[in-house]
């Protein structure tokens, strides 16, 4: 996973921490690039970009959360995630800053994936993937979680 900017109010750090620690189904690494709140929007935009496409790793599917992107339940959610580590191209999920992404690492998605309609701050998105990432291993491994 990579994004932008560590998590700084303690309710978000705590609840994305609380479903990392407990995923067992798969090795997951972070890359936090440094956000930077100085600059408009669209430089920011582009220099988080530029840090982004120096980070990204070879060989994995890149999906980039964007509002735009296809939306999928759970299980889908689950049912991919499982197809692509089967196929050996686990996935490197991005997720911009305050901003959003810029196009130009939108262009190297494979895939884009929205977590709904609504607007969420990139804190809280964060939190939520994290989350649904457990709720999918739950759903492959059959705990009882997902109900």
């Amino acid at each position: 996973m990579i994004s932008i900017g560590r998590l700084q109010a303690p309710f978000w750090r705590e609840a994305a921490e609380f479903y990392r620690n407990r995923l067992r189904a798969w090795d997951w690494r972070e890359v936090v690039i440094k956000d930077v709140p100085s600059l408009p929007p669209e430089a920011r935009r582009a220099r988080e970009g530029e840090a982004i496409l120096a980070a990204l790793p070879a060989g994995y599917t890149l999906i980039c959360l964007d509002a735009g992107g296809e939306q999928l339940d759970s299980p889908a959610f689950a049912r991919r995630l499982e197809t692509l580590w089967a196929e050996g191209r686990p996935p490197c999920f991005i997720l911009g800053g305050a901003y959003g992404l810029h196009a130009r690492v939108l262009e190297r998605a494979h895939r884009r994936l929205s977590l709904g309609a609504m607007t969420f701050t990139h804190e809280l998105a964060q939190a939520l993937l994290w989350e649904q990432l457990f709720r999918a291993d739950s759903i492959l491994r059959r705990t009882g979680y997902h109900h």
